[in-house]
């Protein structure tokens, strides 16, 4: 019997190998001459980063790219294929044209300590603006050209902006009627457009500033760790966007104790997706630059038919992205027939324990953190029993959903949120290994990640070196014992100068001592391994004064094949509620093996959302099926207490989005925004 699996939605894999010997050599490694950038660096660690080049020496980022321009030379060091017309720029040239945009700066009278507002997404030519504003001693303010344009006009007047340099005329126009109420002086389109005459603004396209680099020479600026690099402006998802202000020295710590994570080769080619104005995206694209790898920009649209062309050994991602490429293979899954469905659900089935009693094994289960030898002995006989099946399985099933990403992924990493339970156990299943990570803009971002020799599903790994976590009660903010949730707080050189023109915030978020306070909530297990368990203020308190942290619940009933997002509301109710978005795709496919009436679909009478939906998910029988579906799912999660159950439930048609407001630019929930919008059917649902 031959399945056939094709490229499903938007996965993301990679197949590290995990040597569980490498893991019982943790050892702390500390010496008088250590680099306090790679302070508690541990004995693997150091054998792994002897091969990666080593920037710690450098006081400021564009000391870097004279460094590569020698090293790597003609190496390619960016891809931008959907562009017209394509770019491919190597090493040598990609310096030699960040050079070249600092000096245009210059020549235009951008000085040093300058704030110069970058508005745009992913394309080579931002990353040229981003590390020319650097070179010529600029502090570049990052956003994204789909921000909301009253968020980039409080960007710009906030951080104090003197030039501006937006994608293309279209961004211009959105801020262009009110411009003048700024104090930008100076306007580049990263695009070839001709750039708006006027009198009170000198305004040139790319091409014409590069031309003008070309004319001068560089004048360099003395700039040390301490220097401001950027200011990133955090949306997040409540309040108005503060200014995080990261130093030379907070990005120089990532490039350096990222090593530790991931050894890439020169010449890796690494699948770009994330916004680079993100800071994860940005520190992702700066490491592995840094190491020698081509970066390809890619998209959503494009990303399947890149996948296969450039067959990428890495590739940094969200969890939100992870999902949609889960639910991708299962549609792939749910679509062949009912014998091939029967035998994937028994590998799949198979699978899960094999991978189960192998993380016992190895002493890696989250859900059995201190297993006993007699514990970890029969786990390693279940293993070596069940593993003849689960590589039939990889032959007939899995080695098919991996060829979709072109074969070659080596890791993938995923942070900016929780990851999904099953999202991550069905990677290890088909032999992708994720790397979940951790951190905040305010971090620079990295504090954690999982590591391929020490992958505890479930967490978000180890600190990297130098960096430290303290777990706090919440109340009175007295360290907590190994294993006891609390509020996460962190220290490292990574973490932010503090808010830009904000003292009372940055006050809030760093005590006099440099902790900084994450909001998280968490605990750490004797091996130092972060395990978060929410958001501080995302918690949900119920009227018997039970504490719930709504995440691993929603995850928990993302496991459902119908549900494609939910968030639970019941701040002071009895019980918990939820409004879900239905997969409606599925719902028709389990509609028709139930021989219900067809769902008839109309375009909604909602204007503003304007998307086509479906009117009978009222019925009795979906009703009770979406009750069926969150009973078995919030249960069977490990952990379940009764007041996890979810009471009423609301399915509404709306996706949340980002353009609609109700999620991040990195795909986070908005639950201020949800709760607004939805307050009337919140307050009937518990009425």
């Amino acid at each position: 019997m031959s399945i056939h699996v094709g490229y499903f939605g938007l996965k993301a894999e990679y197949a590290g190998k995990t040597s569980h010997l490498l893991f019982r050599r943790y050892v702390m490694v500390k010496t008088p001459e250590e680099n306090p950038l790679l302070a508690n660096i541990t004995e693997i660690e150091r054998l792994k980063i002897r091969d990666s080049v080593d920037y710690s020496h450098i006081q400021s980022l564009p000391e870097i790219w004279s460094l590569v321009a020698k090293r790597f030379g003609d190496a390619i060091a960016i891809q931008d294929p959907h562009v017209k017309p394509a770019v491919v720029l190597t090493y040598t040239q990609l310096s030699e044209k960040v050079q070249q945009f600092a000096v245009g700066l210059q020549a235009l009278g951008v000085k040093a300590g300058d704030r110069v507002s970058l508005i745009a997404d992913n394309s080579s030519r931002w990353f040229i603006a981003d590390q020319g504003i650097m070179m010529a001693g600029g502090v570049d303010v990052l956003r994204s050209s789909q921000a909301d344009t009253e968020e980039l006009l409080f960007i710009l007047t906030n951080s104090g902006s003197t030039a501006l340099i937006v994608e293309d005329l279209k961004t211009l126009n959105k801020l262009q009627p009110r411009l003048k109420e700024s104090p930008i002086q100076l306007l580049i389109l990263l695009s070839d457009e001709a750039a708006p005459t006027d009198e009170t603004l000198k305004s040139l396209n790319f091409t014409q500033l590069m031309e003008i680099g070309a004319k001068h020479t560089l004048q360099p600026v003395l700039q040390t760790p301490e220097t401001l690099a950027t200011l990133i402006y955090t949306s997040g998802t409540s309040g108005k966007p503060k200014g995080v202000m990261l130093s030379h020295g907070n990005i120089i710590h990532q490039i350096v104790a990222c090593r530790t994570v991931v050894q890439p080769q020169v010449g890796d080619i690494a699948l770009t997706i994330l916004p680079t104005w993100h800071s994860m995206g940005r520190t992702c694209e700066f490491f592995l630059l840094f190491q020698g790898c081509t970066q390809v920009y890619t998209n959503l649209r494009s990303l399947k038919r890149d996948l296969k062309e450039f067959k990428p050994q890495y590739m940094i991602c969200v969890p939100r992205l992870l999902d949609s490429i889960y639910e991708g293979v299962q549609k792939q899954f749910r679509e062949q027939s009912a014998s091939q469905q029967r035998l994937i659900n028994y590998f799949l089935g198979i699978s899960e324990k094999y991978i189960k009693a192998r993380r016992i094994a190895q002493g890696l289960s989250l859900e059995n953190l201190h297993p006993s030898r007699v514990e970890r002995l029969a786990a390693g006989i279940q293993a070596s029993t069940l593993f003849p099946l689960h590589a039939l399985g990889g032959r007939l099933v899995y080695d098919k959903v991996r060829e979709a990403t072109g074969g070659r992924i080596t890791q993938m990493f995923s942070g900016g949120g929780a990851l999904p339970k099953h999202v991550d156990d069905f990677f290890e299943i088909i032999g992708v290994e994720i790397l979940q990570g951790y951190g905040l803009t305010e971090t620079s971002p990295v504090t954690h990640a999982r590591r391929d020799w020490h992958n505890l599903r479930g967490s978000s790994g180890r600190p990297i070196p130098a960096t430290f976590v303290k777990i706090v009660d919440p109340e009175t903010r007295q360290p907590l014992s190994p294993e006891t949730r609390g509020l996460v707080l962190l220290k490292g050189p990574q973490v932010m100068q503090g808010y830009y023109h904000n003292p009372e915030e940055t006050a809030k978020a760093i005590d006099a001592e440099g902790w900084f306070n994450s909001g998280d909530l968490g605990w750490v297990t004797q091996q130092n391994d972060l395990v978060l368990t929410g958001r501080a203020k995302d918690t949900i308190v119920l009227t018997n004064g039970e504490n719930i942290e709504p995440l691993p619940i929603e995850d928990a009933c993302l496991r459902s094949p119908y549900i494609d997002q939910i968030m639970l509301v019941g701040q002071d109710q009895r019980s918990l509620g939820a409004l879900i978005v239905p997969n409606l795709e599925a719902l028709q496919k389990w509609a028709e093996t139930q021989n219900l009436p067809p769902l008839s679909e109309k375009h909604s009478t909602n204007d503003a959302t304007n998307h086509v939906s479906t009117v009978d998910v009222e019925s009795k029988a979906i009703q009770d099926k979406f009750r069926q579906e969150l009973n078995r799912e919030v249960q069977n999660r490990p952990g379940y207490r009764s007041d996890d159950r979810i009471g009423p439930f609301k399915l509404i048609l709306e996706t949340f989005s980002i353009e609609n407001g109700m999620m991040t630019q990195t795909l986070k929930i908005k639950r201020h925004v949800v709760t607004e919008r939805y307050r009337d059917i919140i307050n009937g649902m518990f009425s």
